[in-house]
C-alpha cells in the first residue's frame, strides 16, 4: 500500500494531473506494485512454504524494512501529499451533510472490487483451482494444474489490489513512511474479524470497522456519572476492541471456518532434558558474562544488559509457542505492564520492591487476558493477544495522569547501589540468568510435559485427565510473568519508559528473536535475542538504512536456517553423529 502510494505520486508528476495522467498513474502503479508482489512470491516465499507460517511472516517483516528504507532513499522522509483527483474536488450535499465527491467514488468501487473478487474466485476456473490449491495442493499438481504459477496470481492480485489502495488514498493521505505498519495492523484485525479466508467477511468486518470509528468520533465527549468519557479517543483501539468481542462471541470469525492444526502445534520437538553438557556449558557462559565488565567498556556493559533482558523476554515467549503451541502477537503488553508497574511503584516503594511488584503486574494483565485468549488456538490466538495488547498500549498512551501519555515517565533509575553499570549489569544477568533457567526447568517438570501433551493432542489430554484450559492459562501467567520481570529490569536500566514499550514493533522484536534462534530449540530464543539486539544497536550506528541492513539480515537467516540458527546447528551435529556412526558401522 505504501508503495503504490509513492508510486502513484511520481506517475501522476510525471504524466501530468489531468484525468489521463491521474487514473494512468494510479493503475500503472497498482500494476507495478502487483508485479513485484510476484517477483517477492518467487525469489523469496516460495523457498518458505514448506516452514512455519510464522517464519514466512517474519521473511516479510525483513521485506517491510527494506521496501521502507528504499522508499526513503528515493523519495525522502517528507510527506507526500498528491493531487486531487480531476473533476472530483467538490461535495455533494447528503442529508445536509456536505460529502466529498471522492469519498464517494471510494465508496461506489468498494462493492465493485468485492463483486470483482467473488466471481474471480467462485466463477472462474482460474478461482476453482485456487481454491483447489489451497485445500490440496499435491493433488492439484498430480491432476496436472501448476500450483505454482496459481500462487503467483493470488499474489500479483492482493499486492495489486494493495498498490490500488494506496494510489486511492493519496488524495486523502499523504505518501508517508510510516503508512505500511499503520495498516497492517487494520488489516490484520480485518481479516480476522471477518473469517480467514472469506472475502465477503473482511468486506462486511471493515464496513463494521469504519462505521464504529466515525461513531466514536461523531459521539465525542459525554458526560457520564460525573466524569467526561472521550469516545474520539476509543478511535486508536476501536477495531481492536472490535476484534475481542467479535473472536470471544465467535472464535472463528463472523464467516470463518475452524482452522485446521496450527502450524506450531504440527511440529514435534525432540527435547530431551539437558543432560551434564549443557550444563557445564551454562554454567561457563554465566561465568563469562560474569567476568564481562573486567574486559569491556561501559557502552558494552550497557549493550549486555539489554542482551540479556530481551534473552529473558524472549525465552518467555518461547515458552508459550515452543512447548505450549501459542503465538502471541501481543507478548510485548506484559512486558510494558511490567516497566510501567515498576516506574510507578518506585514513587512509594524501593527499587528493590518494586522489582517483585511489577512482574506480578503483568502476571495479573495476562491472568485477565489469557482466560479469553487461551480459549482459541492457531491465528485467532494471537491475534486476540494483539488486541489486547493494543488495548493496552492505548490506555497507558493516553492516560496523562498517571502514564505521562506519550511522553511516558522518566527518573526510574534503581537503588543507589546499583548506580553503577557495573552493579547493575550484575544484578541483571543474576535476575534473568535466574528466571531462564527456572523456565527450562519448568518445560521439563511435569507440568512442562503437560503442557506439551495439550499442545500435540487437547483431545487425548482431556482424556488422561489433564484440565486443557487450565494447564494453557497456567502457561500464558507464567510467561505473562517473566515478560514482566524483563520489562521491570528494562525500565530501571534506562531510567525512563514509554508506550512504545508495549507496541506491536516490540512483539514482532520477540517473534523474530524466537524464531531466529530456534523454535523448537531450548537454546535458541537467547542466541535470537543477543543477535536480534547486537544487529540493531550496531547497524543503527553505522548507517542511516539500519531497517534495510537488519531485513536483509533476517531474511538471509531466514533462508539459510529455516530450522533457527541453533536448530539448524545442532541438525547439522546429529547429521555428523549419524555420519560417524555409519562410518564406525561399516568399518566394523
Amino acid at each position: 500500500m505504501m508503495l503504490g502510494a509513492y508510486l502513484a505520486y511520481s506517475l501522476i508528476g510525471r504524466f501530468g494531473a489531468g484525468p489521463l495522467g491521474y487514473w494512468g498513474g494510479v493503475l500503472l502503479a497498482a500494476l507495478a506494485v502487483g508485479a513485484l508482489g510476484v517477483l517477492l512470491e518467487r525469489t523469496l516465499l516460495r523457498r518458505l512454504y514448506g516452514a512455519p507460517e510464522l517464519l514466512q511472516l517474519i521473511a516479510t517483516f525483513g521485506v517491510v524494512l527494506l521496501i521502507k528504507d528504499a522508499a526513503l532513499a528515493v523519495w525522502g522522509a517528507e510527506d507526500l501529499l498528491g493531487p486531487r483527483a480531476p473533476g472530483l474536488g467538490g461535495a455533494i450535499a447528503i442529508f445536509g451533510q456536505p460529502v466529498p465527491q471522492y469519498d464517494l467514488l471510494l465508496i461506489v468501487l468498494a462493492p465493485i472490487v468485492l463483486a470483482a473478487m467473488w466471481v474471480a474466485l467462485s466463477r472462474t476456473r482460474w478461482g476453482l483451482l485456487v481454491r483447489a490449491a489451497t485445500e490440496d495442493r499435491e493433488m492439484t499438481a498430480a491432476l496436472g494444474v501448476n500450483p505454482s504459477w496459481l500462487f503467483s496470481g493470488v499474489f500479483f492480485v492482493g499486492a495489486l489490489l494493495a498498490g490500488l489502495a494506496g494510489a486511492l488514498q493519496l488524495p486523502r493521505e499523504p505518501a508517508n513512511l510510516n503508512m505500511d505498519l499503520t495498516i497492517i495492523a487494520d488489516v490484520f484485525v480485518v481479516t480476522v474479524v471477518g473469517g480467514l479466508g472469506s472475502i465477503r467477511g473482511a468486506f462486511v468486518a471493515a464496513l463494521i470497522i469504519g462505521i464504529v470509528r466515525a461513531l466514536c468520533i461523531g459521539i465525542g465527549d459525554v458526560a457520564l456519572f460525573g466524569s467526561v468519557v472521550s469516545f474520539a479517543k476509543l478511535t486508536l483501539v476501536a477495531e481492536f476492541v472490535v476484534m475481542a468481542v467479535v473472536l470471544v462471541a465467535r472464535p472463528w470469525g463472523l464467516y470463518g471456518q475452524p482452522p485446521g492444526p496450527s502450524a506450531i502445534a504440527e511440529q514435534r520437538d525432540l527435547q530431551v532434558p539437558p543432560g551434564r553438557r549443557f550444563a557445564i556449558a551454562a554454567a561457563l557462559l554465566m561465568a563469562a558474562l560474569a567476568a564481562a565488565p573486567l574486559l569491556v567498556d561501559e557502552y558494552a556493559l550497557v549493550l549486555g544488559a539489554d542482551m540479556l533482558i530481551f534473552a529473558l523476554f524472549a525465552v518467555s515467549l518461547h515458552f508459550i509457542m515452543g512447548p505450549g503451541g501459542m503465538a502471541s502477537f501481543g507478548h510485548a503488553a506484559y512486558f510494558g505492564l511490567g516497566a510501567y508497574a515498576a516506574a510507578l511503584a518506585t514513587r512509594s516503594m524501593p527499587m528493590e520492591l518494586a522489582l517483585i511488584v511489577a512482574p506480578l503486574a503483568a502476571g495479573i494483565g495476562a491472568l485477565v487476558f489469557g482466560w479469553f485468549c487461551v480459549r482459541l488456538s492457531g491465528v485467532y490466538l494471537a491475534m486476540l493477544t494483539l488486541a489486547f495488547a493494543q488495548i493496552t498500549w492505548a490506555t497507558v498512551y493516553q492516560w496523562d495522569a498517571l502514564t505521562g501519555g506519550s511522553n511516558g515517565l522518566v527518573g526510574v533509575w534503581p537503588a543507589v547501589w546499583l548506580s553503577s553499570r557495573v552493579a547493575y549489569y550484575w544484578l541483571t544477568l543474576a535476575i534473568a540468568g535466574g528466571a531462564i533457567a527456572l523456565l527450562w526447568r519448568v518445560v521439563f517438570a511435569p507440568f512442562g510435559y503437560a503442557l506439551r501433551a495439550v499442545r500435540d493432542s487437547p483431545q487425548r489430554a482431556a482424556a488422561i485427565g489433564i484440565d486443557v484450559r487450565a494447564v494453557r492459562w497456567a502457561g500464558f501467567v507464567l510467561a505473562g510473568l517473566a515478560a514482566g520481570l524483563a520489562g521491570s529490569l528494562y525500565a530501571f536500566s534506562k531510567g525512563s519508559i514509554s508506550p512504545d514499550s508495549l507496541s506491536i514493533p516490540r512483539s514482532i522484536d520477540a517473534l523474530v528473536m524466537v524464531l531466529l534462534g530456534g523454535l523448537q530449540t531450548l537454546f535458541g530464543p537467547v542466541v535470537g535475542a543477543a543477535l536480534l539486539a547486537w544487529l540493531q544497536d550496531t547497524l543503527a550506528r553505522h548507517t542511516e538504512y539500519w531497517r534495510a541492513m537488519l531485513g536483509a539480515a533476517i531474511l538471509v537467516l531466514v533462508l539459510l536456517f529455516p530450522q533457527g540458527i541453533v536448530g539448524a546447528l545442532g541438525a547439522a551435529a546429529r547429521a555428523l553423529r549419524q555420519r560417524g556412526i555409519g562410518k564406525r558401522a561399516a568399518a566394523a
